[in-house]
């Protein structure tokens, strides 16, 4: 079956999934493989759990009139959301980034939808299968799509963009992520530039932070969307507040680097005609979720929970932003940081470095990679050997900053921080 009739089912209801713990009655079924499991095997179960047709790629699990055999499931997917695509006449915003990038989709999400019907990537499903499911979620109501792209390997967000296939795009930043799949800092900044090649080989639009100056070098020819220099950054104590067109804007992030991230959304919502005033409102009713960047208050302690994920780059903005604010008793919760490659053990002693200059109440290092590196604070090899040492003697009327790589799990310490 091709593409252009598989496209026809879709139609009818709009609706794909790929898991059989979510399926929603007349869905399309994509029996997607992994490295420990096969959906050719679930394709059954699908349709008894009320999907309309199951699209296979092993001949073993055809069940007449109800699944559709394909030579690969993977690549159909892919193929029918760019189908998709170049059936849609709505304008695509496509967002990458070491850095930021969800919080802020979030962000723009929450102010374009304030004027417009918006979709945009759900959660973090920002790769090869997550582009492809958000694509294909943009219903004949929606007016602005939004897609998240991530990668760690080059070439990888030029293939996003051949699906997305954005009208306008932005980089959040460059920063020390991933460095082992892009092999080093330079990789990275050619690998998410990818965003850049496609918007000005189709004639396309960049968003551009002026102060980036690698932004501001890869979008020299291309067209381009300027942050205003008329929002201004007040403080982040913990959260950040600004100025917007004379007006104060409170948001309910902490941390001067997500300054630059409500900033992307207002420069949105002014290319877009969001009045002023819902962007406003829009802002400073977005809460994050999901461990990133929450304020948590204990009975004993207030904690900052940045437990989602962390590299070198992010790393530094959240303990240089700890050390000013104004609490005064803190202590430190750090995790390993993953895929840094052969820069593993010097990223990790930078952070430790830095760390260890600003002289909390207390700081903690958990996890292999922290535990060998050297610090006149604590270590500790495992998870397990942290929680003893927090049980034995509680943390109280502190201030906690948790960040760590989503391997780590950090957000565990709640547990027993009381």
């Amino acid at each position: 079956m091709n593409i252009e009739d598989i496209y026809k089912r879709y139609t009818e209801h709009y609706l794909v999934d790929t898991d059989t713990r979510k399926i929603r009655s007349n869905t399309l079924f994509f029996a997607l493989k992994g490295e420990n499991f096969n959906g050719n095997e679930f394709a059954e179960k699908a349709l008894e759990l009320g999907a309309k047709y199951a699209i296979i790629d092993e001949a073993d699990f055809e069940i007449e009139g109800k699944t559709i055999l394909v030579d690969n499931v993977l690549e159909t997917l892919q193929n029918l959301a760019k189908h998709h695509r170049n059936q849609l006449n709505i304008p695509i915003i496509g967002l990458t980034g070491s850095n930021g990038k969800t919080t802020t989709k979030e962000l723009i999400n929450c102010v374009l939808s304030e004027k417009y019907k918006t979709t945009a990537t759900v959660g973090n499903l920002n790769n090869h299968i997550g582009v492809p499911l958000t694509l294909l979620s943009i219903t004949t109501s929606t007016e602005i799509g939004i897609v998240e792209m991530g990668a760690n390997h080059q070439k990888e967000i030029a293939f996003l963009c051949s699906i997305a296939q954005p009208d306008f795009g932005y980089i959040t930043n460059f920063g020390k992520a991933h460095l082992e799949g892009f092999e080093g800092i330079e990789g990275v900044i050619k690998g998410k530039s990818e965003l850049y090649k496609y918007l000005i080989k189709n004639n396309k639009t960049a968003f551009v932070n002026p102060k980036d100056t690698i932004q501001v070098e890869k979008t020299e020819n291309c067209k381009s969307v300027l942050f205003s220099d008329k929002i201004k950054f007040l403080e982040a104590n913990p959260f950040v507040k600004l100025t917007y067109n004379s007006n104060i804007i409170s948001s309910n992030l902490i941390g001067k680097y997500n300054y630059t991230n409500i900033v992307a959304a207002i420069t949105f919502g002014n290319y877009f005609n969001v009045p002023d005033e819902k962007i406003t409102k829009a802002i400073e009713n977005y809460s994050p979720t999901n461990n990133r960047s929450q304020i948590i208050k204990t009975n004993n302690n207030k904690i900052i929970l940045d437990a989602y994920n962390a590299n070198p780059s992010s790393m530094k903005a959240a303990l240089d932003n700890f050390s000013v604010l104004k609490d005064t008793r803190k202590t430190v919760i750090l995790g390993d940081m993953f895929e840094l490659g052969e820069d593993s053990s010097k990223e990790h002693q930078i952070i430790v470095d830095l760390c260890d200059s600003y002289s909390f109440k207390n700081t903690f290092y958990v996890g292999e990679l922290f535990y060998k590196t050297k610090t006149k604070n604590k270590t500790f090899k495992t998870f397990e050997d942290l929680k003893q040492h927090v049980i034995k003697k509680p943390l109280e009327d502190q201030s906690i900053l948790i960040k760590g790589s989503r391997g780590m799990q950090l957000e565990r310490v709640l547990d027993f921080i009381n």
